[in-house]
This record gives structure tokens, C-alpha cells and sequence, in this order.
């Protein structure tokens, strides 16, 4: 009779681990299946069996990113602070996040899956980054609007245009970091866009 299976024998953290860092390095087009095996050690056999496709794999790194360092996006959701506490934790966090030597630079999810190459063979990438992205913005707006009704904003605030301004900075964080600019430059800039954040 034919077995029910194998069981795995890889360490499904230590994989998405390794798979999530090259995915975050390179994005995802440039990551070659070749590539990933060597980082995960995994053979196509196996790649293919636990997640279907490369598509599949990045899909859970991006799980993977969000319970780990893509988690510092999650203060912007935290009541018992003010909303202009769950702002400021979410940029500085951010920066500081995305800034860690232990990692590459920038932010996932701002960095991969976001081309569109001719066709539709990687939509299903960037549906999950898009989608992703669409949540955090769907936090940040809640924040705003508890920023109305706390009164840390005017009650005629535009709070689809501090909404944008929010998250277009945390989101513009990754291309300059990549591009070298100080992280201490960065939280300066977050102290300047949260004068803003005030009734007028």
C-alpha cells in the first residue's frame, strides 16, 4: 500500500525564516528558486510539497515578516496609548525596525511583489503585499479618527489626507533607508510630521 506520507523534516520556522530574509533582500522576482533551496536547504521536491510553489513560500515569509519584525506596525492598534502615541510608536518603531543590522534594510512589504510584470503570473504577489498594505492603512485610518473624537484633531480634519501622509512616510522609510539615509535623520523627520498632528 502506498504510505500516507512523510513527515516533515525541516524546521518549517527556520525555513520561512531563511526564505523571508532573501525575499526581503532581493524582492521577489529577483529570488531564483535556485536560490532559495541553497537558503532553506530544502530540495524542489520538498519546496514544492510543504508550499505548492515560490509563490506559496512567499506568501507565508510575509505571515512570517508580520509576526516577527513586521510587527512594530501593530502599536498603531494599542487604545491604552493616545492616538498620537500609537503614531509616533508606529514611524519610530518603524525606523527603528527597518534600521536593524541584524536584517536587510527597509520593510517587506514595501519592497517586494510591488512591480508589475507583463502578464499575470505574479498577481497573486502582489494581491498579498497590496493587500497587506490596504490593512495598515485601514489601522492608521482608525487611529486618525480617534484622534477626531479625542480631540488631538480638528473635527473638520481631512482624515483621508492625514490618513495618506501617514502612511506614505512609513512606506517612503524603506527606499530611504536603502538608499543610506541616517536613521536619526528619519525620527527627526517623524518629529516634524507629528507637529502637524494637532488641533489647528
Amino acid at each position: 500500500m502506498p504510505s500516507a506520507g512523510r513527515p516533515r523534516t525541516f524546521d518549517m520556522e527556520a525555513v520561512l525564516e531563511a526564505a523571508m530574509l532573501l525575499f526581503w533582500e532581493q524582492g521577489y522576482e529577483a529570488t531564483s528558486l535556485a536560490q532559495l533551496r541553497a537558503a532553506t536547504g530544502l530540495s524542489s521536491a520538498s519546496l514544492y510539497g510543504a508550499f505548492g510553489s515560490k509563490e506559496g513560500l512567499f506568501k507565508q515569509a510575509v505571515g512570517h515578516y508580520m509576526k516577527g519584525p513586521g510587527g512594530a506596525v501593530d502599536v498603531i492598534e494599542d487604545a491604552t496609548i493616545s492616538p498620537r502615541e500609537a503614531v509616533a510608536g508606529l514611524l519610530h518603531g518603524s525606523i527603528d525596525m527597518q534600521a536593524d543590522l541584524s536584517h536587510p534594510s527597509g520593510c517587506l512589504i514595501a519592497l517586494s511583489g510591488t512591480m508589475r510584470a507583463p502578464g499575470e503570473e505574479h498577481a497573486g504577489v502582489r494581491e498579498t503585499v497590496a493587500a497587506r498594505r490596504e490593512a495598515d492603512r485601514t489601522r492608521i485610518r482608525a487611529c486618525v479618527e480617534r484622534g477626531v473624537a479625542a480631540g488631538e484633531l480638528d473635527t473638520d480634519a481631512d482624515i483621508d489626507g492625514v490618513t495618506a501622509m501617514v502612511h506614505s512616510f512609513l512606506l517612503g522609510l524603506s527606499t530611504q533607508l536603502r538608499d543610506g539615509v541616517a536613521a536619526a535623520t528619519l525620527h527627526a523627520a517623524v518629529d516634524v510630521l507629528l507637529g502637524n498632528w494637532k488641533r489647528g
